[in-house]
């Protein structure tokens, strides 16, 4: 009251400023609420088996040794949307009777997936991870580099001890595409010559490759036949390219309560609707974008001027046009499965991953 009377001005700007945040924070509060109501309503049908899974997966993940086993409570317990393990159970439903097999399939891909997130945090000293401080930030690069290694073997001793070696071949598979399409990237990164094809070859592999593995790991796990595996691989293919283009679309504002605001153009990563904007530019206007992303992409003002450029040219719909026809090309697969509940959860599913906000 004393600060209103000496200076009302800056007692109101302050008001203003901490109620402008009060709404940002209820605004992103109110959508992650949203969101989780959502992601509720689509895994209704495999509620069951979903909490079952936690059960299973947290046994999957014990150890004999007191530190493992702290770190390994501490993971469980920021788990994400769990999309990965309902793409599974939906896809198995959809396809035939949930087995045993089918729980340690999703627990295979939880496993070898979360190592590889542990591992990718080392290598970019990464200090949180979902707004959780990352395994390397709590426990130092070492550890974290052996718990991942942990996990890894982990995930092959329980398919292997169990003779799942059909779903080992799969998630395996995605594994090895995953490092290998980070490694291409990382390699056009230094050059900037990034084209449409290339760039499709690089989110199959790093995202799509997993989402597909889920489907088929599904499939395979309720006995359906190998083309029926392969049809559902191939639905998680079109799902996964779709949702990495939603990510990239991120990049540039697209959404309030995404990622941070021009991430990938600060890491040089070449995404689709950069891709076809430098396309569409003349050569000083692509001379000039590439030279901002190689020598300034730190400075907040340049990256500005390169999501304006981008926007301008028409990359945002362009990419938004690409993504809806995955999408379609998605359902148009799942519609050659029988219909079921867990059919109409997994096409609500896929629709959710390109509607997400963040």
């Amino acid at each position: 009251m004393l600060l209103l009377l000496v200076n009302p001005n800056i007692c109101i700007q302050q008001i203003l400023i901490f109620l402008d945040f009060a709404i940002a924070y209820f605004d992103c509060i109110l959508a992650y609420l949203i969101m989780a109501l959502h992601i509720q309503d689509i895994q209704a049908p495999i509620a069951h088996e979903m909490e079952l899974f936690e059960q299973k997966f947290r046994s999957f993940m014990k150890s004999n040794v007191m530190l493992l086993d702290k770190i390994m409570n501490y993971i469980v317990k920021r788990k994400g949307k769990q999309l990965r393990p309902m793409f599974v159970f939906l896809t198995a439903h959809t396809c035939g009777q949930i087995t045993e097999a089918t729980y340690r399939g999703a627990a295979l891909i939880e496993l070898l997936h979360t190592a590889t997130l542990v591992h990718d945090d080392v290598v970019d000293d990464a200090n949180y991870r979902r707004g959780f401080f990352s395994v390397n930030a709590l426990w130092k690069n070492k550890i974290a580099v052996l718990v991942g290694d942990y996990l890894l073997s982990r995930g092959m001793l329980l398919s292997i001890e169990n003779k799942d070696f059909d779903l080992l071949s799969l998630v395996s598979t995605a594994v090895r595409e995953m490092s290998e399409g980070e490694l291409m990237q990382m390699e056009k990164a230094r050059r900037l010559d990034i084209t449409e094809e290339v760039y499709f070859e690089i989110i199959r592999q790093k995202t799509a490759s997993l989402i597909a593995s889920c489907c088929a790991v599904g499939a395979s796990s309720v006995h359906a036949s190998p083309e029926t595996v392969e049809q559902a691989r191939r639905f998680g293919e079109k799902v996964g390219i779709a949702f990495q283009i939603k990510d990239d679309l991120f990049d540039y504002g697209t959404d309030e309560i995404g990622k941070p605001l021009g991430i990938d153009i600060k890491e040089k990563k070449m995404t689709l609707p950069l891709i076809y904007a430098l396309n569409k530019a003349t050569w000083p206007d692509k001379r000039r974008i590439i030279g901002i992303i190689k020598n300034e992409s730190e400075k907040p003002g340049k990256v500005a001027e390169v999501i304006n450029f981008v926007k301008n040219s028409g990359g945002i719909e362009y990419a938004t046009g690409i993504m809806h026809a995955y999408h379609s090309d998605a359902i148009q697969i799942l519609n050659t499965f029988q219909s079921s509940i867990y059919r109409t959860s997994l096409e609500q599913l896929v629709t959710f991953t390109i509607e997400r906000t963040k």
